[in-house]
């Protein structure tokens, strides 16, 4: 796959709890949002074509974690994400159509007095994760294969694995499927530069009017000790997408740690070294 022909984009506070916990959710006080229960927005965390802009920076790894500023605080997002077909008339977006579904690692650095969020997710590269094993969407709604799947997301420190996130159902996203669908179209189009978030169909245009979007769609909550605990060069980060009704919290934990082969269907596995 030709990730650098794809733009990278996310959805923001699309899984209850988990602005808060990243501390986050300050930053969207000022906004109106019509629906409590919509997610925030849809950032940029890569952007095709040349210039010197930063998103311009191809930061997708399926292998490694690059750490920053030892500074500042780097944490894991375990996330489903989507590449989806992009449908334009003219310069706006008609329809979002997902393919395939990954794992996925938004890491994110908790950056004091960041205008943008994407100040905070694209530092380089090898600062993003996707992994390179997907699974095949039947179809986005009620009925296909992501109402089955579950995300689950390790640490794995001085060989003792821990689980870095809540072990959660895909079918949970606030918004899912249809929803999310019509949600996306009208943001790609119509949100604007306001706040922590970003003018999408400029960025779009910046971008060639791409063909393809990945795109995260929320990152899930996390445990107590995800949520206190930050990425440290030599760690593992592991994060799951995988079909609950072909494999337990113990045989996934067992792939976390290594101990089990990966199996070529059913689940998607993002480990990523940190450097």
């Amino acid at each position: 796959m030709d990730w650098e022909r794809v733009i990278g984009l996310g959805v923001a506070g699309n899984f209850t709890g988990h602005l808060e916990q990243a501390g986050e959710a300050d930053d969207f006080k000022d906004l109106v949002i019509e629906d409590a229960n919509a997610p925030k927005g849809v950032f940029p965390f890569y952007v095709p074509g040349d210039g010197d802009h930063f998103l311009h920076t191809f930061p997708i790894s399926s292998d490694t974690i690059r750490l920053g500023s030892d500074d500042e605080k780097h944490q894991i997002e375990p996330e489903v994400s989507l590449l989806c077909d992009l449908e334009y008339d003219g310069d706006r977006v008609v329809a979002v159509r997902p393919r395939r579904a990954m794992a996925h690692n938004d890491c994110s650095i908790r950056r004091e007095g960041a205008k943008k969020i994407s100040e905070k997710k694209n530092w380089g590269p090898d600062t993003k994760g996707t992994s390179a094993q997907a699974i095949e969407l039947d179809r986005f709604e009620a009925g296909g294969i992501l109402d089955h799947c579950r995300i689950a997301s390790f640490l794995l420190r001085d060989g003792e694995l821990s689980a870095y996130g809540v072990d959660s159902p895909a079918s949970s996203y606030s918004y899912m499927y249809g929803r999310l669908l019509d949600w996306l179209v009208l943001k790609l189009n119509e949100q604007v530069d306001e706040g922590p978030l970003e003018n999408i169909s400029e960025w779009l245009r910046i971008g060639g009017r791409p063909a393809q979007a990945l795109i995260s769609i929320g990152a899930t909550r996390y445990t107590d000790f995800g949520e206190t605990t930050f990425l440290a060069r030599g760690d593992q980060s592991i994060v799951i997408v995988y079909d609950g009704r072909r494999f337990d919290a113990d045989r996934i934990r067992a792939i976390a740690r290594g101990d089990a082969e990966v199996p070529a269907e059913g689940l998607s596995v993002l480990r990523q070294n940190v450097i």
